[in-house]
């Protein structure tokens, strides 16, 4: 099946839940530049995405998955920081770490694909 709107793209999908996820964590905290960071980083993973695949090369393409496993690396390193600091518990941590790690899978498989 040939994909031809982003929103039918599973990583992206799988990102739009993760900013769910970090604004619904992460919206009454008070570390406000902690809180804005985390927030920009999550939103850029689906962002990067959407951007991409309106781009007009495959390479183009894949340059914008790259960015939007950066972002979902550094949503990944805030989270065990979160932890760290007890702005979030255990739980939320590995919620949080399972889904960056499955968006990250997603993400290589895509660029893998796109190299083809």
């Amino acid at each position: 099946m040939k994909v031809t709107r982003f929103e039918d793209i599973i990583a992206w999908q799988k990102a739009q839940d993760l900013a769910v996820m970090i604004y619904e964590k992460f919206y009454q905290s008070k570390e406000y530049s902690f809180k804005d960071q985390i927030f920009r980083a999550s939103v850029s993973v689906s962002n990067n995405i959407a951007e991409g695949f309106e781009r007009s090369s495959d390479n183009d393409f894949a340059r914008s998955l790259f960015i939007s496993k950066g972002s979902n690396s550094e949503v990944k390193s805030m989270l065990y920081l979160a932890q760290r600091l007890h702005f979030i518990n255990e739980k939320d941590l590995k919620d949080g770490l399972y889904l960056c790690d499955e968006i990250g899978r997603i993400l290589n498989g895509f660029i893998n694909a796109l190299k083809k």
